[in-house]
């Protein structure tokens, strides 16, 4: 149990750990005061103090469970395992760019700046792709619009569930380029 863990534990209650599969899920049981329903002010870091009106009925404790679990394999990627990764797909772009030239009509090209990548066509339509670092996310602006991708379970996966990034890249790519494109990882 990491540090975050026990102060979160500390804060609200039970916490407890179990694996499944490959990602690591999280219960947690919360017991709140009566008095958290009334009007009250913020003192602490993270508990409402009850009005003075309210005084007596904080000796009432109303149990209340809240149980979450969500996959923590989302939340525990480091930066360097973001970073290696997103350079994997940044480098597999910039290959496949180089691919799709050598063997395509189609006049692809690739500027690479630090983070970010600009695919421009011939009818001067782009893709932009970029690294959201803090959120260990690859953002896609293409003409069809706006899309968020995160590692997720060995590949980029789109945040809204619309799939994974380089079945898409090939998708807006083919359609601005208007020509068959194939972007593979």
């Amino acid at each position: 149990m990491g540090i975050g863990t026990s102060v979160l534990a500390g804060l609200l209650g039970e916490v407890f750990l179990f694996r499944r599969g490959s990602g690591v899920n999280v219960s947690i049981k919360v017991a709140l005061p009566r008095a958290v329903s009334s009007v009250g002010n913020f003192k602490g870091p993270f508990w409402p103090q009850p009005t003075k009106a309210t005084v007596q009925s904080t000796r009432h404790w109303r149990v209340t469970k809240i149980e979450q679990t969500f996959n923590m394999h989302r939340i525990v990627m480091t930066d360097l395992e973001f970073l290696t990764q997103a350079e994997h797909l940044l480098s597999a772009v910039e290959q496949s760019c180089d691919r799709i030239n050598d063997e395509t009509e189609a006049d692809v090209d690739n500027q690479r700046s630090g983070g970010m990548i600009t695919l421009s066509f011939a009818n001067r339509s782009q893709i932009i792709l970029n690294l959201q670092k803090p959120l260990h996310e690859v953002w896609m602006a293409a003409k069809s619009g706006g899309y968020h991708y995160k590692w997720v379970e060995g590949a980029w996966q789109d945040t809204k569930g619309q799939g994974e990034f380089f079945a898409n890249l090939t998708r807006y790519a083919s359609e601005q380029a208007g020509l068959p494109l194939v972007f593979t990882a």
